[in-house]
């Protein structure tokens, strides 16, 4: 089954790679479906002149890739940015931040002219909310964020033990129906404490990659 699911998400990321022009400067987010992209980007160099990255785990291994770093802040204009998802709708609305780094890659995402977001089928859903929610949060605030979490249906559990890149904690949160996903990354970006919603609604992918058994699904 896992080789399977390697096979699919290889696809995605090589399909991805058809987009990335020769000599350009490439968001790459974090995962397993994007270290599929960085392995194919080691094997095809001068593809990309440099790369920004979403975290420092891609940004090591972009690095053992032979590939620059760039800082963000560097940069003009960003043309591509290119990561996966835990889950996605056809709407293009995601569910990110399994991984801890939803705050950077919400950041790239942003700067971005395009998102291309690069998936297995499975994680192809009708509606978000099976896939806990991730939010990244201030650790002084992370009770009072918790309860505000909870006073809105979900179940916030704190992700113990791990830190993000920015030095904060993250609350999953369970239970949560999104109906409205939009909506909902709005309202949750305005509670005190919070830092970044794992929604990706307000800017959704503006492609979706999606590795299947067949071949690749464009959406």
């Amino acid at each position: 089954m896992a080789a399977n699911s390697d096979a699919k998400k290889r696809r995605a990321a090589l399909a991805a790679l058809e987009l990335v022009a020769n000599g350009s400067t490439v968001g790459v987010g974090t995962g397993s479906t994007v270290n599929f992209l960085i392995d194919a980007l080691a094997a095809d160099p001068g593809r990309v002149t440099s790369a920004v990255a979403s975290s420092q785990a891609s940004g090591a291994r972009l690095r053992a890739a032979g590939i620059a770093l760039v800082d963000l802040n560097d940069l003009a204009d960003l043309d591509l940015y290119i990561d996966g998802a835990d889950q996605a709708t056809a709407a293009r609305h995601l569910i990110k931040g399994g991984g801890g780094a939803l705050t950077r890659e919400k950041i790239i995402a942003a700067a971005a002219r395009r998102f291309v977001c690069i998936i297995d089928d499975s994680k192809m859903v009708a509606a978000l909310g099976g896939f806990p929610l991730p939010v990244e949060v201030i650790p002084m605030a992370r009770s009072l964020v918790a309860r505000q979490l909870a006073a809105r249906g979900g179940r916030p559990r704190w992700r113990e033990g791990f830190v993000t890149d920015n030095g904060n904690h993250i609350l999953d949160v369970h239970g949560l129906t999104i109906a409205d996903p939009v909506a909902l990354e709005r309202d949750l970006n305005q509670i005190t404490g919070v830092v970044t919603v794992g929604l990706f609604a307000a800017r959704p992918a503006d492609v979706l990659l999606v590795g299947t058994a067949r071949g690749v699904e464009t959406r």
